[in-house]
């Protein structure tokens, strides 16, 4: 059973004080994924937004130990850490290797890639802010089209953002899942669920970002909402090759009722000036996308 927002564990595993952003989206995600580990854990985390939360030597804003490594080698490391704790006979710690989409579906991939198709056992945690936020706001490979960025200061990024989540898929993994900071609740159970399974198990995130992505701080929570009405972003989980769509994901796929993807692009300001020919196009690829989502978990029904 679902876990109400009510009944989450009061418990904090990360201290009041950190340096991320106001209205950083991943802070939200954070503070829930180390509720759901119970701060039986160690992370590992490459140059990325969430070593500035985390903090740098000597200090720090979180209570579990924690790992800061190079960028293309967050999964290698994860992997290595596995390997140490089984020698140490303490395999009941869970290892988390947790970076940007950067890290992640550029930068690191090599090393995912690997610790994938050997079955390495640890949970890769996504945060997507679609974008190298950290360093400026630079494209990625997550970077959405029409989206302007340091890097596609005119047109905005022309090519849609990589399905991170389907890649991982072809890998053969136990378990994938998406998630949000805008519902915290079903964050935690997927991490819980995940915590249960031997392997790999990766995870997606979405990640709004006022400073990237050019909105009011105090609509982080209502822009990952947008992002799940529209479709754009959804929530699921893929269970040895199992489909299912979850949340209100499983909702909307129910009723059939998405909102226009103009509704949550327009609001921001890193699509300003976007052609409406691209709104259009990003649309066909968002109906394509849901309807292959709705058939598949349909199938698994």
């Amino acid at each position: 059973m679902a876990i109400k927002i009510l009944d989450l564990p009061e418990q904090e595993y990360m201290l009041p004080g950190n340096r991320a952003c106001a209205g950083c989206s991943l802070g939200i995600a954070f503070r829930h994924i180390l509720k759901a580990l119970d701060g039986n854990c160690i992370f590992t985390v490459p140059a990325s937004c969430l070593t500035v939360l985390g903090g740098m030597y000597p200090t720090s804003s979180v209570t579990v130990p924690w790992m800061n490594v190079v960028f293309p080698s967050t999964a290698a490391a994860a992997s290595g850490l596995v390997a140490g704790l089984k020698v140490l006979g303490k395999e009941h710690i869970t290892v988390v290797a947790m970076a940007g989409d950067g890290g992640t579906a550029d930068i690191g991939i090599q090393a995912l890639s690997g610790a994938a198709e050997r079955n390495a056992n640890f949970l890769y945690i996504c945060y997507d802010n679609e974008a190298y936020m950290n360093t400026g706001t630079q494209r990625s490979g997550s970077t959405p089209m029409g989206a302007k960025t340091t890097t596609t200061p005119a047109l905005g990024k022309r090519q849609h953002s990589k399905d991170v989540p389907k890649i991982i898929e072809a890998h053969g993994v136990p378990y994938i899942a998406t998630a949000s900071p805008s519902y915290p609740a079903d964050l935690y159970d997927k991490v819980r669920k995940a915590i249960g399974i031997h392997g790999t198990r990766y995870m997606h995130i979405n990640a709004p970002c006022p400073s990237g992505w050019q909105f009011p701080p105090k609509d982080t929570v209502k822009f990952g909402r947008q992002a799940i009405e529209t479709g754009i972003f959804a929530l699921y989980e893929i269970q040895d090759g199992v489909f299912r769509l979850t949340g209100r994901s499983k909702r909307l796929a129910q009723t059939g009722q998405l909102t226009p993807v103009r509704d949550y692009i327009v609001p921001q300001g890193r699509f300003k000036g976007i052609a409406e020919e691209t709104i259009e196009e990003v649309q066909r690829w968002v109906n394509a996308r849901w309807a292959a989502y709705v058939r598949r978990d349909a199938e698994a029904a």
